[in-house]
């Protein structure tokens, strides 16, 4: 009986077209980074450190990222930032008409994951301001949400900051992910796309955080700008604004172009590949 209902429930609700499904996972997908990510920003902050610390905050998105993964991995690949979908865009594993889709589900779902998290945390968030939502200073609030510089931080180096991270998290995503080079086990990859996050965080976070995604940043930048902050939010840090949109997009590119040169034109044909497997390459490279 449940079968059936079930059944039918797929024959009235189902989506037939993949292109629907994908950007419903997309959506769903950063949906829950953001969830993850920017509530655990949210409970640092307006707890004072008191239950949370910048650790948590790395736990917190290598958490949602790695979920994320899981839910949208096996529908549309779970790209989840635009600047992996422009990666895979030019290696030729997304077609050119499905790019807008992807970027537009990334967008509305990290806006849908910052409504979510201000819900969640709209006592919390009163209290602490008493009304009054501030950008930028030491009782700023909108870094809950999106990114902004550091004092020392001039536009160049950021927008270089923003490249390499993203080049480094585009080469990895793109190593585990290849069937050809080692690869991580089937099912593992959310996790190892995970830690390459927490890498990340711990090692590329003292300039501006690591917003890495065009999506993850301007899509809460634009609900913090609609919800009390102001357009505040996209003058701060001399204009800041765009840097973490175009360095991430840009970053996606070279990392996409450097992966391409450096491993995956090298990769043998399939029938040398199965005579010069990946053990045999440990082996040379021990007896040497």
């Amino acid at each position: 009986m449940e079968n059936e209902y079930r059944r039918k429930m797929k024959e009235k609700l189902g989506l037939r077209r993949d292109i629907f499904k994908e950007f419903l996972a997309e959506f769903l997908g950063i949906f829950f980074l953001i969830l993850f990510g920017c509530g655990s920003v949210a409970q640092m902050v307006l707890s004072r450190a008191g239950l949370g610390d910048i650790l948590s905050v790395h736990i917190g998105f290598t958490l949602g990222v790695m979920m994320a993964v899981y839910i949208a991995g096996g529908v549309s690949g779970a790209h989840v930032n635009p600047a992996v979908s422009l990666a895979m865009l030019i290696l030729g594993k997304l077609p050119l008409k499905k790019f807008p889709i992807y970027v537009a589900a990334q967008f509305l779902g990290a806006f849908a994951g910052s409504c979510a998290v201000y819900g969640l945390y709209y006592d919390a968030l009163m209290d602490f301001t008493k009304g009054e939502f501030i950008v930028t200073g030491e009782n700023a609030t909108a870094t809950i949400f999106a990114s902004y510089p550091s004092k020392h931080l001039s536009v160049l180096n950021g927008l270089g900051d923003q490249v390499i991270a993203t080049a480094a998290l585009v080469i990895c995503i793109l190593a585990i992910t290849d069937r050809k080079n080692i690869g991580a086990p089937k099912g593992m990859e959310p996790l190892c796309i995970g830690l390459i996050i927490a890498g990340i965080g711990v090692s590329m976070s003292l300039n501006c955080g690591y917003p890495i995604n065009p999506a993850r940043d301007l899509g809460p930048r634009f609900f913090t700008a609609l919800a009390g902050w102001g357009m505040e939010v996209f003058r701060a840090g001399g204009c800041w604004w765009w840097i973490p949109v175009v360095g991430p997009m840009v970053g996606g590119a070279v990392g996409a172009g450097v992966y391409l040169i450096f491993i995956e034109l090298h990769h043998p044909e399939p029938e040398k590949q199965e005579e010069n497997n990946v053990q045999d390459k440990y082996e040379i490279v021990t007896m040497t």
